[in-house]
């Protein structure tokens, strides 16, 4: 197990060692995100024989800007090379083809929690519950390394509850030293909201709907974002802040990120006004 153990740097989605995974198992729908829709299994017409997306340096251009903002978290690297050995879904059987599409959404969620509790490891407010978390980190790891029968029997849902729990605890440890009222906002509508410059220190916005809302100068220091739909939303600093999240944000040079995560490229420069 520990040449698969998760690291900040694994759980990032490395195409080179996928075989198109996330082009070929996931669905979409045509919308604002993606130009045109396709089903599970099948491959996106932008696929390439090579595994390799055709339009990548075009995405948001073609209407693709869906595809600029996910992340597999190194779940298609290791369903492609670990889970099913390096075999090509295209030179396999159909049978071989149709078993990595079902694992590959399951390890992803697993990938998701590994990625949130490394952090939450990295949360020095956190060290009563690091004994727990360290546990839940073993586990979910082992589970991601499961065979396609385990992992297409696993309750995804029941594990990703009980290390919610485990997640919850930590959010409140970690938010607990922020001076003032903490406010609870998990799973509030704050779609387009105006709250550029203000104090969402130590706030809990769990599951929040952030969609375009203007977080320009605001002080998400120590403030829980998982699950935050932060699409087009301006966003600095915070915890628990996947990859994904912050490349569908909007922000710039000036904007302060933790280290987990990396400056979107497509960010602006400077601060538009």
């Amino acid at each position: 197990m520990s040449e698969h153990i998760s690291e900040p740097a694994r759980l990032r989605g490395d195409c080179a060692r996928c075989f198109g995974l996330c082009c070929v198992a996931l669905p979409f729908a045509a919308s604002a995100d993606f130009a045109v829709g396709k089903p599970a299994g099948k491959p996106c017409a932008n696929l390439g024989g090579d595994h390799r997306c055709g339009i990548h340096a075009e995405l948001r251009q073609r209407g693709f800007a869906g595809c600029t903002v996910y992340d597999c978290l190194g779940a298609g690297q290791k369903v492609s090379q670990v889970t099913f050995g390096g075999r090509d879904w295209r030179r396999g059987s159909g049978e071989d083809a149709r078993r990595m599409f079902e694992a590959f959404p399951v390890v992803r969620q697993l990938h998701e929690l590994l990625w949130y509790l490394t952090e939450a490891l990295g949360l020095a407010a956190a060290r009563p519950v690091h004994a727990d978390l360290r546990a839940a980190l073993r586990k979910t790891e082992e589970l991601s390394l499961g065979t396609p029968e385990e992992l297409a029997a696993l309750d995804v849902a029941a594990h990703r509850q009980e290390v919610n729990v485990l997640l919850l605890r930590t959010s409140e440890l970690a938010r607990a030293g922020v001076r003032g009222k903490r406010k609870d906002r998990r799973g509030a509508d704050l779609m387009g909201a105006r709250l550029r410059g203000a104090d969402l220190r130590g706030a809990s916005l769990r599951g929040a709907y952030l969609i375009a809302a203007d977080l320009t100068g605001a002080d998400l220091r120590d403030a829980d974002l998982i699950g935050a739909d932060l699409r087009d939303a301006d966003l600095t600093g915070a915890f628990f802040l996947t990859q994904p999240q912050l490349d569908a944000a909007r922000g710039n040079a000036r904007t302060r990120l933790p280290d987990s995560v990396t400056r979107p490229v497509h960010w602006t420069a400077v601060a538009v006004l």
